[in-house]
């Protein structure tokens, strides 16, 4: 399947609704890359991170009728993402995914050299991602949904479950550390992408688990 199909994120969730499971599929190959940078972000392994995706993908799917489309469909996934890191690192009890979108709603461009598109360019991304390793868990994370993954600072907010000040606190902080971790180093590591190879595979084991 294309996940350049001419469906919006809403037409799709209509359509797997009225029983067409197989469209699913586009859902998991548009958000690969995002949930998979989140779970790196929390340090979980390649195949953690896959585990945490598998579900993320599974509880998506299994709530979907849920979805009210008050926030964008990524923010909403990416906040089960989200929650199922923490409930793994055993950081927070998990919230039920029925209260995902009842929330009060809550990486900033870095600079003109700095900007999330530049962050993207393979070379700096490499620099970044090993920089970002080193800075505490909630500046880091904020900066990946924030930079990297390109939510605003309201969806970043509805994610994490803080006002939409402390998420820019906490951008502010990041990118102080990362200044200075990026002094420390600057070595070519791989890219936190969920490469295209593994892409097929997420796509059986969820579209199995959820049939």
């Amino acid at each position: 399947m294309n996940t350049n199909a001419q469906y919006s994120d809403q037409e799709l969730i209509q359509r797997i609704l009225n029983k067409e499971t197989a469209l699913f599929e586009l859902i998991i190959r548009r958000n690969n890359p995002y949930l998979y940078r989140i779970g790196k972000m929390y340090r979980f392994s390649h195949e953690d991170t896959q585990d945490l995706m598998q579900d993320s993908y599974v509880q998506a799917y299994t709530h979907l009728y849920q979805f009210k489309n008050k926030s964008s469909f990524r923010t909403w996934l990416s906040k089960i993402m989200v929650n199922e890191c923490y409930r793994k690192s055993q950081k927070w009890t998990s919230k039920n995914v029925e209260s995902l979108e009842n929330n009060t709603p809550a990486f900033e461009k870095l600079s003109s050299v700095e900007t999330a598109h530049n962050v993207m360019n393979t070379e700096l991304n490499s620099v970044i991602e090993k920089a970002l390793l080193h800075i505490p868990e909630d500046y880091r994370t904020v900066f990946t949904l924030r930079e990297i993954n390109g939510l605003s600072v309201a969806e970043t907010s509805e994610i994490l479950s803080i006002t939409e000040s402390n998420v820019k606190v906490r951008l502010n902080r990041a990118k102080t550390y990362l200044r200075a971790e990026i002094e420390k180093f600057y070595n070519k590591e791989e890219i936190f992408e969920f490469n295209l190879i593994y892409c097929d595979a997420m796509v059986d084991r969820v579209m199995k688990a959820i049939s």
